[in-house]
Order: structure tokens, then C-alpha cells, then sequence
């Protein structure tokens, strides 16, 4: 019988039983079959250098008392149970032969073999039925088509209108001018010799909001999350 548990993975120094080790923390080092024990965290940090483990460290445990050793040698040297041999294998019996029922029609109460076969046979059991060429769905019915994707038609608020074509509008609070005044009041003045109000600027801002709201909702119906100049509604000439 062994004096010691077993030896030191670096330095082969002898680990008693119950004394103090150290094993790494890297789950490979520490296989049933070929467990990496050190006596000190010296021999331990010589493991390092051949390892290069990324992130790894010693964890301090204490080795198993003689007792306990060899009920894990008796153990792991138990045969295992073998296989019953492949004759003494029972082949499942047969379920037994289930009556032969007639089939159950829902609405229509069952009429006993008995009282069917007494039952005299009219004269309109004896003419043949029409086949229908039309085949019976058993099971669910099939799911409705996808309908198409609704559209707005008519006045009705961007938000509203946005809402249904599957994008949110949210409120701008900040109404700033979009348009640059010096630029529209010289268009203005070089095309027709006409001074500009101020409150222009105003309206054709409204204007323009209007016309990217509809960019908005026209990209949303692409399934797109650009707005692109074929989503701008043409100018009329």
C-alpha cells in the first residue's frame, strides 16, 4: 500500500494523505484521468511557463485521507455490469386485437352489430350513391392571405396617415424656418420685380414639412430607413 496520496506534478515531491496542495484553475489541467497536483504555488508557477495559460491561478485544496482513496480505487476498478445476452431478450408481446368497432360519426348515435343486422334494408339502400368528385379537408382551415398593406386616401392628419403606412411621427415642437429668406425674396424680386412679405417664409416652411412627411411615409412603405429623392413628390410645372 502507498505511503503517500500522489506526487508533485513539477518537482515529483510526494503528497501525503490529507496534507495541503495547490491545483491550477484552468478546467484542463485538472482531467480525472490526468490531474495536475503541485506541493506549492513555486512548482505551480513552473507549470505557467510551459502551459501559457491567459488568466489562470492556484487554488489551494487538501488531498483525500487514506480511507476515502481507497474506496475511490475500489470503485473506479469495479467491473461494470455486463449486457444480457442478445437471446435472453424478450420481444415485446403483441398488443391484444382490439374489437373492430364501426367508425363514430359525430351527430349519429351508434347502432349496435346486432340491431343492424336485423335492421331490414330498405329499398333505398340498395341504389347506389352519387361519388363526389369533391375532396373533404380534415384538419384546420388554412390561415387568411396577407392583405394588402392600407393606405391612406383622402384628408386626414401626417400623423394619422404615417401611422397607418407603419412609421411614427413624432411632434416637432421647434418650427423653425426651413426656407432661406434672402434667397426666396431674390427669386422673387429677379422673376417677377415683386417684394416679399416675411410671413412667406412661414408658409412655404409648412410647405415643406408637408412634402417630407409624405417622403416619410413613402419610404416606410418600401420598408426602407432612407428617404431618397423618388420619395419627393415632383413639383407641377
Amino acid at each position: 500500500m502507498a505511503e503517500y496520496w500522489l506526487k508533485c506534478t513539477s518537482c515529483k515531491k510526494e503528497i501525503a494523505f490529507g496534507a495541503v496542495h495547490w491545483v491550477c484553475s484552468v478546467s484542463t489541467c485538472n482531467r480525472s484521468r490526468f490531474p495536475l497536483k503541485f506541493c506549492s504555488v513555486i512548482c505551480w508557477d513552473i507549470h505557467l511557463a510551459d502551459s501559457r495559460h491567459r488568466d489562470a491561478g492556484a487554488i489551494e485544496a487538501r488531498a483525500p485521507t487514506r480511507e476515502a482513496w481507497q474506496r475511490e480505487q475500489a470503485a473506479e476498478a469495479r467491473p461494470a455490469p455486463s449486457p444480457p445476452p442478445a437471446g435472453a431478450a424478450r420481444s415485446p408481446s403483441p398488443p391484444p386485437a382490439a374489437a373492430t368497432r364501426p367508425p363514430t360519426v359525430p351527430g349519429i348515435a351508434a347502432v349496435p352489430a346486432a340491431a343492424a343486422a336485423a335492421r331490414p334494408t330498405a329499398a333505398s339502400d340498395s341504389v347506389p350513391r352519387p361519388v363526389s368528385n369533391e375532396t373533404t379537408r380534415v384538419g384546420p382551415a388554412p390561415a387568411p392571405s396577407s392583405q394588402a398593406p392600407r393606405r391612406v386616401v383622402g384628408d386626414a392628419s401626417p400623423v394619422s396617415a404615417a401611422a397607418v403606412e407603419g412609421v411614427q411621427l413624432s411632434e416637432v415642437v421647434d418650427k423653425d424656418i426651413l426656407i432661406v429668406v434672402s434667397k426666396m425674396k431674390k427669386y422673387i424680386r429677379d422673376r417677377s420685380g415683386m417684394n416679399c412679405s416675411d410671413a412667406v417664409a412661414d408658409m412655404l416652411s409648412d410647405h415643406v414639412r408637408l412634402l417630407c412627411d409624405e417622403a416619410i411615409r413613402a419610404a416606410a412603405r418600401d420598408e426602407r430607413k432612407t428617404v431618397l429623392d423618388r420619395d419627393v413628390t415632383r413639383p407641377r410645372r
